[in-house]
């Protein structure tokens, strides 16, 4: 019973700084421009290093 009297600060501390890194990602804009991420690696131009060989 008396390891509820750390384990429950220390999950509530947890959840704390979990829900302050996630606020600060979203209003710093870290999920702006999701689909440039994602379409980056199909705009790749490899023929550059095809040809040099």
């Amino acid at each position: 019973m008396t390891i509820l009297y750390l384990l429950l600060p220390l999950s509530l501390l947890f959840v704390l700084v979990i829900g302050v890194s996630l606020w600060w990602a979203v209003f710093n804009g870290q999920y702006d421009d999701t689909d440039n991420a994602g379409m980056a690696i199909l705009r790749d131009d490899d023929s550059g290093a095809a040809s040099r060989r």
